[in-house]
Formats: structure tokens, sequence, C-alpha cells
């Protein structure tokens, strides 16, 4: 490819590209997306560039075509195989690579696909992902003659997971990688750590045979619960298609949302970090951001997104940063980048270290009446502008707190609601959280009577 190419739009995404293979995103696509990737990196007075890939059925092919993409740009690939999305982010740093790119695509439905990517030891998102398009558009590439080399590194990411579990008593665990693209590393990281371990799907299967791989959605978790419950397990972890979002669940078969689990996390960081900053994105209870100041932290509410949040991280200097989501960024005697197999050792080096269970913790936690992360499907094309439809009817209102860093976070007596658009799929996403049983029924019905309002049909609201 040497002239102009034009991508879907709907797959230049706030920080990341992502389509269903063979209709928004093709094989010429992500070809492109090399030449102008390899580009911006040989105009920066680069060299090289670590892929990786998922296990979805469409990602060798894909990852084909985006190192030809590179190497037509004149830059030397490391090619560092099928594995977990952090384990491309550790190439990037241990290869001393100047890009770095991620065919995946996440926790999507298995016919889709995507690209994440890195720049220079940073995020690649918003404009720059605008601008990529316009490149392409454009047909600016530069040309040359470069070369693609093996670097299979999974052994040496698992020895750096290892190396910060920190010992205590051994503990029994069912862990569950949903066929996805971090069950080799699962494998081998358990054959390391101390303990009892009960592993669940553990083949990658880009078919996701058995549940579909999104931690954040408690049906999938159900074979995890049930092998924490036959085999006495301390606790269960989950990992999402591409292991960079966690689930868990504790003794008692009980989810720890990703807010929670910051909670914990939190403890341990902010015992030798006093005063540190930790981010939460918007979705984030208030539980949370009240337990970071109670142990001598500074909370930051910030947008959702794993670049938005990493990015953030950067400037901030925070040691510790988490989603709803189930992405957990640690700086903290670590790189700053989402890696749920890395904050299940965190996690689980917590436990073994303490007198008490995961579920005393949760425990601890002070109780909240809220809502899991509800999706209300809407066009790509209408979802944004729902937003901001909300937005303006609330300028009308009074008695609310609203926070508009990303999407509307509304806080009122009973407690505060969130609406946003996805920017991974096509759906608004809502979430309440109450004092009491029935200010979370008052809260769900405002979202409810808003999302009316703009013409989104609301399912049942659980």
């Amino acid at each position: 490819m040497t002239g102009k190419h034009v991508l879907h739009p709907s797959i230049l995404r706030e920080y990341d590209i992502r389509g269903i293979v063979g209709e928004t995103l093709t094989v010429d696509d992500v070809y492109a997306v090399g030449r102008a990737f390899g580009s911006i990196v040989r105009e920066r007075d680069g060299k090289s560039v670590a892929v990786g890939y998922d296990g979805r059925v469409t990602s060798p092919v894909l990852e084909a075509a985006l190192v030809d993409g590179l190497k037509a740009c004149g830059v030397t690939v490391f090619q560092v195989g099928l594995g977990p999305t952090p384990m491309l982010y550790y190439a990037g740093y241990t290869l001393k690579a100047d890009g770095a790119l991620m065919i995946t695509g996440s926790h999507n439905p298995p016919e889709h696909n995507g690209i994440k990517m890195m720049l220079g030891g940073k995020s690649f998102f918003g404009d720059q992902i605008k601008a990529l398009g316009d490149r392409i558009a454009e047909g600016r590439f530069v040309d040359g003659d470069g070369s693609a080399e093996d670097r299979p590194l999974i052994d040496a990411y698992v020895d750096r997971l290892v190396d910060d579990h920190r010992g205590g008593k051994a503990l029994r665990i069912a862990w569950d990688a949903g066929n996805g693209a971090a069950g080799e590393a699962m494998r081998l990281l358990t054959e390391k750590l101390p303990g009892h371990h009960v592993l669940l799907f553990a083949d990658i299967d880009g078919s996701f045979p058995n549940h579909h791989p999104d931690p954040t959605v408690e049906k999938n978790l159900a074979d995890l619960k049930a092998a924490v419950r036959d085999n006495d397990c301390d606790l269960g972890v989950g990992f999402d298609g591409d292991g960079d979002r966690i689930g868990v669940i504790d003794g008692q078969g009980r989810v720890l949302w990703g807010d929670q689990i910051m909670a914990i996390l939190a403890r341990e960081v902010l015992a030798e970090r006093k005063g540190a900053t930790v981010i939460a994105d918007v979705k984030a209870s208030q539980v949370l951001f009240d337990e970071i100041a109670r142990l001598g932290g500074k909370p930051l509410m910030w947008k959702t997104g794993h670049s938005l949040i990493k990015s953030k991280m950067a400037e901030t200097g925070a040691p510790l940063a988490g989603e709803m989501s189930g992405h957990i960024f640690f700086a903290d005697r670590y790189y700053g980048f989402d890696d749920a197999l890395y904050a299940a050792v965190r996690l689980i080096s917590i436990l073994a270290n303490s007198e008490q269970s995961l579920a005393d913790m949760r425990d601890s936690l002070p109780k909240t009446f809220a809502t899991p992360e509800i999706r209300f499907d809407c066009s790509e094309e209408r979802k944004f502008a729902v937003v901001e439809e909300v937005k303006a009817r609330l300028k009308g209102e009074t008695g609310n707190d609203v926070n508009d860093a990303d999407g509307v976070r509304v806080g009122n007596d009973d407690g505060w609601w969130l609406l946003r658009a996805s920017n991974t799929q096509a759906v608004l996403v809502a979430r309440c959280e109450a004092s009491s049983a029935e200010g979370l029924e008052r809260l769900k019905a405002i979202v409810a009577g808003q999302l009316g309002q703009s013409g989104v049909a609301v399912p049942e609201f659980d």
C-alpha cells in the first residue's frame, strides 16, 4: 500500500482502534495502521516496535498485516507472540522499543478485534488516534525496508510478576482465564506461586466456548463462584479476554467490584506512601474516595479509559489507579500500566500476610446500596448526544452536584448517579449508589426518566 486509504470512522475510538472484522475492520485497515504508526515512529527517529496479539481467531492474520505495514516503513518489529496485553506493555519497556502495538478485541464479542497502542512508553490515544486516521486517509507514509524478530518473553514476564509476590500463609485460589489470552501466563504463574490453585478455562480459544470473558458481568463469574465453593477457596480471580482487567470473588462467593478491590489494594500502597494520589474513575463508589482519604491519600476522580487513566497517573505521579471495569494500574514497584495478573499477585500478597480474610476486608468497608455497572444499548451515532441532552436538562434543575468530567455524575441527598457514553461499545453506561434502598430506587428512577426523555429504551434496571 503506497496511496490513500480510508478507515471506517467508527473504529477510531478515544483510546484504541476497535471494529468488527470483515465489516468495519479489515486486514488492509490494519496494514495501513502499521504503515502510519511506523511512519510516526520513523519521523521521531525511532527504530523499533513491539507487537503482540490475543487469542481471537482473527488475531494472527491481523498481526501479520500489522507487522508487514511496520516493516514497509523500515521499522524493526519485535514479535512477542500470543499473550495478554500487559505482556506486550511489559515488552515495550524491557525491549526498549520505541512503540508497542497489541492486536486485541479485549472483552468484546469474538467477531470484534482491534489495536491498543503505545508510543515512546506512553499511551497513544485521543487526538493522536484521530491524526493517525488522517495520515492514513492522506497516504502520508515513510518508506523503508524493515525486519521482524521473534522475541517471545512470556517466561520473563511471568517471572517479573512473581518478583513482587510477598510470601506468607498459603492460600487456596481458583483462577478463570475464560479461554482468553491470559490463559498460558496464568498457568505459568500459578506453577510459581505457593498455595493450592484450581484453574478454569486456561486453554486459549478465541471462540470463548465456556463464557464471555468480561468479569464485570456477574453471570460470567458463575463458574468461578462454583470453583471457589466446591474447593473451599479463599478467593477466586478471573480475567477478561486480553488479561488487563480483573474480577475477584471472596471466599463466600461474593463479587468484589473494581472499586472494592481498589480500596483493599490502597491500604498497602498508602501505608508505605502516605499522602500519595490515588486515582479512580467516575464510576467508582464514594466509599473508595472516602477510604483513600481516610488512609492518608489524596483521592482523584478522573475519566474512564485505560489510556486516560495512565496519562493522568504519569501527570500526577500517582502510584495506584483503577476503574470499576477492573483495570488496575500500579506504578508502585511496577510500570504504571493495567495488568490484571499483577494486580492478582499484589492482592494475594496482602491476603497471605493478613489475619483477615478477603471476605472480612470486604465487610469492613461501609455498606451502601448500589447498582453494578449497567449498560443500555444506544447507537454510536446517538450515545454522546444523549449525554449532552441530559446535561442540558440538568442545568435547569436545582439541588444537584454535577461533575461532567466524563458524562455526568450527579450527587443529591440520596447519593449519586452516573450516565456516560462508552468509548468501546454502542452503549450508554449508568450506575447509582445511595445510603438506603429507598434512595437507590429514587436514583434509578431519575436515570430511567432521563433516558426515557431522550428516547432510549430502558430494560429492567437492576
